[in-house]
């Protein structure tokens, strides 16, 4: 079974909104990707603007990914080779120490996703949400896989209740807002991959209670650090 994670954001939070309403917003992720080989900066709280000795990695999916001295920027949505990608990101860039998260509005496959997190959190890599970015849904799940998660001024954060993407029609295959069946096995491996990471459990049934698999829903400062999203 897949997640259901093709999302969009409106930047408002503690707010449910039609995940396709700002569609409008996504060039700006191409546009901020491409800024980072081209825009020189060495202040810290700049990081996010990247820097002149930037190196496009190939990626051959949905994806943009830029190093640039010891930070990784990742923008685009989640596919299946993502694991695959990030083990050659390092191996070529084998400095890295961070993954800053600019624009990630969902994932194509839950699965390839948890193990990418469980990939970062191995390597012992940080995380980062970019200024004024957002990480929804499946992206959000990557974010967890940081040792160090840090938010940036102005980002996002966006969850939703979860759909089979193989039969979408399905309502078996499709978590409705309210009606969570919490004995059922399904929910385990979700479960679980939270607790591994050291995000306590109710953060996975909040999420499916917070908004439709069609809207999404954007948390609070106050709920991002009542679950441990963040750790600083």
């Amino acid at each position: 079974m897949q997640r259901y994670k093709g999302t969009w954001p409106v930047l408002d939070s503690g707010c449910v909104l039609d995940s396709w309403s700002a569609i409008g917003r996504w060039p700006v992720a191409l546009l901020v990707i491409v800024s980072l080989a081209g825009c020189a900066s060495s202040s810290s709280k700049n990081r996010e603007d990247g820097a002149a000795k930037a190196s496009v990695i190939d990626t051959d999916s949905n994806i943009q990914l830029v190093v640039n001295e010891d930070s990784a920027y990742l923008s685009g949505v989640l596919g299946r080779e993502l694991t695959n990608t990030l083990k050659s990101m390092i191996e070529q860039h084998p400095n890295v120490t961070e993954l800053v998260l600019v624009d990630v509005p969902g994932s194509l496959d839950q699965q390839e996703t948890m193990n990418s997190a469980r990939l970062i959190r191995r390597l012992g890599l940080n995380t980062h949400i970019a200024r004024t970015g957002y990480v929804l849904s499946g992206g959000v799940d990557l974010f967890l896989g940081g040792v160090k998660r840090t938010i940036g001024p102005g980002s996002a954060v966006g969850v939703h209740a979860w759909r089979d993407q193989d039969n979408p029609s399905s309502n078996t295959g499709t978590i409705m807002k309210g009606e969570v069946d919490m004995a059922d096995p399904v929910h385990a491996e979700y479960v679980n991959f939270y607790l591994s990471l050291g995000i306590p459990e109710r953060f996975y049934w909040f999420s499916l209670n917070a908004a439709p698999a069609e809207r999404i829903y954007y948390l609070t400062s106050e709920e991002i650090y009542d679950f441990h999203l963040a750790t600083d």
